[in-house]
């Protein structure tokens, strides 16, 4: 099987968000045209970016399965709660 290139990866990551281009970039703070140059293939984000994606999403998705939900307070930190 042929290894899936980044720019397919990339694309693959953001619509398992159930995200358009715009949502996921203002989602991860991530300028849109940065995320469109990596979706067509015309520049590569460092492989640690990609993983830290890829990490955060799936934590958020396993936290959504057992009910947890982020809290962030006031002063912007971030608790969990059931």
């Amino acid at each position: 099987m042929e290894e899936k290139t980044f720019q397919n990866r990339m694309k693959e990551l953001r619509e398992s968000t159930g995200l358009n281009r715009k949502e996921f970039c203002e989602q991860f703070d991530i300028p849109y045209r940065t995320v469109t140059e990596w979706e067509l293939g015309h520049r590569n984000a460092p492989s640690y970016v990609f993983r830290f994606l890829e990490y955060y999403i799936r934590m958020q998705e396993l936290m959504k399965e057992k009910g947890v939900e982020k809290i962030v307070s006031e002063d912007g930190d971030e608790d969990e709660r059931q």
